[in-house]
């Protein structure tokens, strides 16, 4: 394989300096020859045996036990989320977050939507003026951006007030879970 400047890189037959790596990066330390660390955290286990034969071109066997062990505390987390997000606490908060977000939004697509639309059908409207040179669009422009900021707040304080207590449990309960699965670390 080559890098994007021409020269070879990563088992070209030499070894390889930092200057000649293409992402700036030493090569990654291996255990013997043709050989990959198994905690590299890049290392895919579905792809083991591309290019890392045991000496005579056959293909690794299959991840080594602390590998299957990590596998296996990867499913039992997700069992601990999934048993979380089927629970009542977490489809309360879920319908508090919805019960808010989708009429704000509603109402605020409602609203920009005129804006946009009476400022395209009825120019001589929104030309009108309130007061000096201020007219009735640039009113309706500004509620815009009032607009904005007062559902951001609204939401800010929705969260804080009805949503935050209960989904931080949730988090708490949920790593306390997957801190047991892994045995005290999380």
């Amino acid at each position: 394989m080559q890098s994007s400047n021409g020269r070879p890189r990563g088992g070209g037959g030499g070894v390889e300096s930092s200057v000649d790596n293409h992402d700036g990066h030493e090569p990654a330390p291996t255990e013997g020859h043709g050989q990959v660390r198994y905690d590299d955290p890049w290392y895919d286990a579905l792809a083991a045996g591309w290019g890392e034969s045991g000496g005579a071109g056959a293909p690794e066997p299959g991840a080594p036990p602390v590998r299957r062990e990590q596998e296996a505390s990867a499913v039992a987390a997700a069992e601990v989320y999934l048993e979380v997000q089927r629970s009542a606490a977490f489809q309360e908060v879920r319908g508090r977050y919805r019960r808010f977000v989708v009429p704000a939004v509603v109402v605020f697509f409602v609203w920009y939507v005129a804006y946009v639309v009476t400022a395209t059908t009825a120019p001589g409207l929104m030309a009108r003026p309130v007061a000096g040179a201020v007219n009735v669009a640039m009113l309706a422009g500004l509620g815009q951006f009032l607009t904005t900021f007062l559902f951001t707040w609204a939401y800010a304080r929705h969260a804080r007030l009805r949503r935050d207590r209960a989904a931080l449990e949730l988090r708490w309960d949920t790593q306390e879970l997957t801190r047991g699965i892994r045995g005290g670390v999380s």
